[in-house]
């Protein structure tokens, strides 16, 4: 008897950082959410890597990881991820993304993502959590009502699917976090990352002109003032993705 099986959908590449401290992304991605007697595999999607399709069955959950590209882009492999979800989410299999994973299930399920309205977000942002009907989701884990969480993107859901609902927003994003039915969750931020890797991935982002100087230098300065709750952000998603919600 196997264990559960998980995958993780890779949408960018490694850094060099992350690769030399972290053993990659789906090191960190594993860190944060794999528990003992589990397996879990890699498919490179933004490479062309994706799984055969007698084997997308075979997992108890997939977990979209974060991008340079754009959600509402149209590469090959960005439409190939689309059908794929469309696949999970009829199979009902839990899915679990991040940032670009957060924009692209909800494009996937009939939402639309664009530009951000106020532009670039990056540092640590405080995350409040809707009362809503979802609320046992958090009071079962006995989670706080505002969370902090990494965030570093210019793009976000401009429209949810319908049926979808908003379990979260900030005051720079008002989707950071949703749910659709029982089995797919978005989360606009990066529970994963840890401080170092933002602080990486903002020197490349100056380095290839992406940002300003100064934005980097403010959001440097917002990282020394708020540290991310990565323990509660782990037990929300680890809870979700192993069915224990």
């Amino acid at each position: 008897m196997g264990g559960k099986r998980f995958a993780v959908l890779m949408c960018g590449e490694d850094s060099e950082y992350v690769k030399k401290k972290y053993g990659g992304y789906f090191g960190v991605f594993v860190k944060m959410l794999a528990e003992e007697g589990e397996a879990w595999d890699l498919y490179r999607v933004a490479s062309g890597e994706f799984p055969d399709d007698d084997e997308i069955g075979s997992y108890d959950g997939y977990v979209i990881s974060g991008s340079c590209s754009d959600a509402h882009g149209n590469d090959d492999w960005i439409c190939k991820l689309i059908a794929l979800l469309n696949k999970l989410d009829s199979m009902k299999t839990k899915v679990l993304g991040f940032c670009f994973g957060h924009q692209i299930l909800a494009r996937a399920l009939g939402g639309k993502t664009g530009r951000a309205i106020k532009g670039w977000d990056i540092g640590v942002a405080a995350v409040h959590l809707s009362p809503s009907s979802s609320l046992k989701l958090y009071s079962s884990l006995k989670i706080p009502a505002v969370l902090n969480v990494i965030e570093i993107h210019r793009d976000e859901i401009v429209e949810l699917p319908s049926k979808a609902e908003v379990l979260a927003w900030s005051d720079q994003t008002g989707i950071e976090m949703f749910k659709y039915g029982d089995h797919i969750l978005g989360i606009q931020g990066h529970p994963e990352y840890t401080k170092d890797i933002l602080l990486s991935i903002i020197d490349r982002c100056v380095k290839r002109d992406y940002i300003v100087d100064s934005l980097a230098e403010e959001a440097k300065a917002r990282l020394e003032e708020m540290e991310p709750d990565r323990e509660a952000w782990k037990k929300l998603c680890t809870s979700f993705l192993k069915g224990r919600l």
